[in-house]
């Protein structure tokens, strides 16, 4: 079976495998490169299943934490994708999508401070939030979510093209004793665990 892929992929991808053949008459090497190039979209837009825990706030993306953070009597915790991982999104909790909404702004590396003015996605549920962030290459961000759209923990929420960082504002309930990750962790979108309310 081919593996899944995420929306999108064949306008990434298509271009360089149709060009691979006929540069490749032209000249060899550059339609290796074309062919290695449309090779290295289709990796990047793969879409694994994943299996949620039954329990626990679940990372929104595949990468390293980098933000975990209070603010304004929440918990903040980030995930700086790098261009190697995963990019396909995945729902932290359970919960129904009131507002998915775009923000324009810049496009700074995703994993320094100035991203917070970065180009955004902001998906606000009842119990927390998600914000689907754009790096400095990144152009494009994919929601699959809109307004009255009901989620599972796991469920696929969107994705973004080409390096990229995910947020999850943890419910007001949770405080910093309850994050069971750290800055510089490796996580898994819908499967590890980040977060996890004591009893």
């Amino acid at each position: 079976m081919l593996p899944a892929l995420a929306p999108g992929t064949r306008r990434f991808a298509l271009p360089p495998l149709v060009a691979a053949l006929p540069l490749a008459v032209v000249s060899p090497p550059l339609g290796a490169l074309a062919l290695a190039l449309g090779g290295f979209v289709l990796y990047f837009f793969r879409d694994p299943e994943r299996s949620p825990p039954p329990n626990g706030v679940v990372s929104p993306a595949d990468g390293r934490v980098s933000v975990v953070r209070e603010e304004e009597g929440r918990i903040r915790v980030g995930v700086f994708m790098n261009v190697t991982d995963v990019h396909v999104l995945r729902a932290p909790l359970a919960g129904h999508v009131e507002s998915a909404t775009h923000r324009p702004g810049a496009h700074r590396p995703a994993f320094t401070k100035d991203s917070e003015r970065n180009e955004r996605v902001d998906v606000a549920l009842d119990s927390h939030d998600v914000s689907m962030i754009a790096g400095w290459f990144a152009r494009r961000i994919y929601p699959y979510v809109t307004a009255s759209d009901d989620v599972e923990r796991g469920d696929r929420i969107g994705h973004i093209a080409f390096g990229s960082r995910a947020d999850v504002l943890l419910p007001p309930s949770y405080d910093r004793e309850d994050v069971l990750v750290e800055t510089g962790e490796r996580v898994r979108a819908g499967e590890t665990v980040v977060a996890l309310e004591s009893a």
